[in-house]
């Protein structure tokens, strides 16, 4: 849910309790901040163990700064950035879903700024929002089938690549 506070606040700036386990501020941020550079170099380091692809080639920093888009850094309570993640337009009413990282898996860290991109993936008026990760991912995978995804057969660029699969989230009132 979006708290009760005004749409620029809710876009810039927001403290989220995650199960009381940890509480973290997430800040819209320019994507070519020193601080986004580096959490985007571990995510594509990361990603390069895992799958054997860094992923670079699916996302352009462009895309995160046109209207409609959104890139986050998520904050420990001592300030440290901690993960970020992005949404970017698709079509009429979808946005996807890019560049998920969290430093320290199982402290809710993921799970808010996705909580958190959906919120204001509403806000922007999308009506849907898409994603893309690699079968190999499995602990991806797993995050976001927990989180309400559906896999949708392979959209874009990942059309006839069997090592991709495809989720989507319809953003209902009841969901985010």
């Amino acid at each position: 849910m979006i708290p009760d506070t005004t749409e620029k606040e809710n876009r810039n700036s927001q403290k989220l309790p995650e199960g009381g386990k940890y509480v973290m501020k997430i800040n819209e941020v320019d994507v070519d901040s020193a601080e986004a550079l580096v959490l985007l170099e571990e995510l594509s380091q990361t990603l390069e163990a895992i799958t054997g692809n860094s992923g670079r080639g699916s996302f352009d920093t462009a895309d995160v700064k046109v209207p409609g888009s959104l890139f986050v850094i998520a904050y420990s309570p001592k300030g440290e950035a901690v993960g970020c993640g992005a949404i970017r337009p698709m079509e009429d009413g979808t946005a996807e879903l890019k560049r998920m990282y969290a430093r320290a898996k199982g402290i809710g860290i993921g799970k808010t700024i996705l909580s958190y991109l959906e919120a204001n993936a509403k806000v922007f008026g999308y009506s849907a929002l898409r994603l893309e990760t690699r079968l190999i991912n499995v602990k991806a995978v797993s995050f976001y089938e927990s989180a309400g995804y559906k896999r949708i057969p392979n959209y874009g660029r990942y059309v006839g690549r069997p090592e991709a699969v495809c989720f989507e989230k319809l953003l209902t009132d009841s969901e985010v």
